[in-house]
């Protein structure tokens, strides 16, 4: 007597039929084990209302998460409560965590093994819950390699197959003469919505075929094809595998992939119109600038002069992270490439005639939301200006580092001249801008500003929350 027969025998109430549904089972499990890549089990309901393990499959192509065998032991309702609410409502159980016999956590999804209306079993599939990632509760054919599917299938070639339900794309089986001798449920309902009346099953390939003979003819080396077809109103993609199994030429998995190509569109339709908004607010502030620009030429007032050129640089530095948004059409940017602008434009605007300055950008480079980049595009700016304007009097020379320094939460900005220094304590000393410094790292980027000064130069550092967004409700 096989050890399931023993053991069903032994724990449960099952008939010699249910029995041999279950034993029958058993040859598809390494495979499926391989095909994800998890621990593969069926447990039977014993006779004192918990489960007994009575078949296993660890795959060999990732570890297992059992060092030892589990067949014959006993699956507790509250060590594993994804089992005992599939045996008891018959229905699949999805992503619920357990804990092993070996006392490890995992993340299982059960599935209800039918005898007629009665639940005589149930297939697990079990990973690890620190290995456990987010996937489909289905399994997915279309995203494995080809001898993995084919190594499966072999195995799923009986019409009474369950496992063929389990998988999240159509799946057609034809065999040397060109029939259809299976198809799962998935199947049946996608030729129903593309209009087909008559059921597939037992009909000439050659009557379903969604592709032309040439697109799906199978080459001697890869042994399948894909492709990529568009039928009615969905996007498919279809995949031919030839089978080495008696009675079975190829098998074929489509999967329905409308709403991820809808998905794609949106995002470029959003990407275009991201890219439209900020090239009009680029536009927008550049006329801004080049009518304070008008000003300054004819004013004859020095200080009216300053005032409106400090102005318009601030509006050209906010302009400048809407010019690299607009080029990259997602609401993100590099730092790099907005304190890059920032600084070329201050040089710029402060150069003049026997005054050499060094001003460079070191440090990391990451992606900013667009809120944060326009902050941090205006306190640089503020910093610079007031760094060339005022740190270099009576100097030919001097030297000015951007340093960036990217955290988990925070990131942080350090400006640093070899300049004169100022005392950053009085309170009548606003060189710095203070009041427009301090209310945007403070508003708007949620973080603080540091200022040391001496003779031998002047540092300011701010710090800013990487992700202004995820604060709203919160601050």
């Amino acid at each position: 007597m096989d050890k399931i027969t023993q053991l069903c025998k032994k724990y449960t109430d099952l008939s010699d039929e249910e029995i041999a549904i279950i034993a029958g089972m058993t040859g598809a499990l390494e495979p499926l084990a391989n095909l994800e890549e998890a621990d593969i089990f069926i447990d039977c309901p014993s006779w004192d209302g918990d489960a007994i393990v009575v078949a296993e499959a660890k795959p060999t192509v990732v570890p297992s998460s059992y060092k030892k065998t589990v067949v014959g032991l006993l699956a507790k309702p509250e060590n594993e409560p994804a089992v005992a609410r599939t045996l008891r409502l018959g229905v699949a159980t999805r992503q619920m965590k357990a804990i092993t016999q070996e006392r490890t956590h995992v993340v299982q999804t059960v599935e209800p093994i039918r005898s007629g209306d009665r639940v005589i079993g149930v297939l697990i599939r079990e990973k690890r819950a620190d290995e456990q990632q987010t996937n489909s509760e289905r399994l997915h054919f279309s995203q494995q390699s080809y001898k993995r599917i084919a190594n499966a299938l072999t195995h799923m070639a009986d019409e009474n197959n369950w496992l063929t339900e389990c998988i999240d794309e159509a799946l057609l089986m034809v065999n040397s003469e060109g029939i259809v001798t299976f198809c799962n449920s998935l199947a049946q309902e996608l030729y129903h919505a593309l209009g087909y009346v008559e059921d597939v099953l037992g009909q000439p390939y050659e009557n379903i075929r969604l592709v032309q003979p040439d697109s799906e003819e199978i080459e001697e080396e890869s042994k399948y094809t894909a492709v990529e077809i568009v039928a009615g109103s969905r996007t498919l993609t279809l995949k031919r595998i030839r089978l080495d199994a008696p009675d079975m030429a190829f098998a074929v998995v489509i999967q329905d992939i409308t709403r991820i190509k809808e998905q794609e569109k949106q995002l470029i339709l959003k990407s275009v119109a991201i890219k439209e908004m900020h090239h009009r607010i680029k536009n927008n502030l550049q006329t801004i600038a080049s009518l304070l620009r008008l000003q300054v030429r004819r004013s004859d007032n020095t200080e009216t002069r300053q005032v409106l050129g400090e102005t318009m640089n601030r509006i050209l530095s906010i302009a400048t992270t809407h010019e690299l948004l607009a080029q990259s059409g997602v609401d993100e940017v590099m730092i790099g490439e907005v304190l890059t602008n920032i600084k070329n434009n201050a040089i710029r605007s402060f150069s003049r005639p026997h005054f050499d300055i060094t001003l460079s950008l070191e440090g990391d480079d990451f992606k900013v939301e667009s809120d944060v980049a326009t902050s941090v595009a205006l306190v640089t700016n503020e910093l610079l200006q007031n760094s060339l304007q005022y740190a270099f009097h009576n100097r030919s020379h001097g030297m000015i580092r951007i340093v960036v320094t990217e955290g988990e939460l925070y990131s942080r900005i350090q400006i640093m001249d070899n300049g004169c220094g100022f005392d950053a304590k009085s309170s009548h000393n606003d060189r710095l801008g203070l009041s427009i410094v301090h209310q945007i790292v403070k508003d708007k980027l949620r973080g603080k500003l540091m200022i040391e000064s001496d003779s031998n130069g002047t540092s300011v550092t701010f710090d800013f929350k990487n992700r202004t967004m995820q604060l709203g409700g919160v601050m």
